[in-house]
């Protein structure tokens, strides 16, 4: 459903999520090692979230990745979404057609349609704060 990318920079983010409440930053190899992501391919998977303004960055030594904390209530999955996959996710079709609408709908358009709308409705009400608490918890897991 979501690129690989998409996945990395959603467990990167909850990762991160689980370390604002302390102001701590989180280190490339670390957060790589965390998510069980190829370093190289975290790499950049954090720069376009830098990039969107969903984690910031500090060079040098004491530097790494953060989130704000206040913002941890406030970024939803479908700000992640968007910044790593845009927002195809939302208009493709279930059978992959072009030309499928809902003028020209597939044969799995109306059942398709009702699952992207729902995903889409999860994406914008779920904050890296609902789903960092079960991390935080040990209820969840991201590796």
């Amino acid at each position: 459903m979501f690129s690989k990318a998409c996945e990395y920079a959603i467990r990167a983010t909850l990762y991160l999520a689980t370390k604002a409440e302390q102001s701590q930053r989180a280190g490339l190899k670390d957060i790589a090692e965390r998510i069980d992501s190829p370093e190289a391919f975290t790499a950049k998977i954090l720069q376009q979230l830098v990039k969107s303004g969903i984690v910031t960055s500090i060079k040098g030594p004491a530097g790494g990745f953060a989130i704000e904390p206040e913002r941890v209530q406030t970024i939803t999955l479908q700000h992640i979404v968007k910044a790593i996959d845009g927002d195809s996710i939302y208009v493709g079709c279930g059978l992959g057609l072009k030309a499928c609408s809902e003028k020209n709908p597939c044969p799995l358009h109306n059942q398709f349609k009702a699952i992207r709308d729902g995903l889409r409705e999860m994406l914008e009400t779920t904050t890296l704060y609902d789903l960092s608490n079960g991390l935080k918890t040990g209820i969840t897991f991201l590796k």
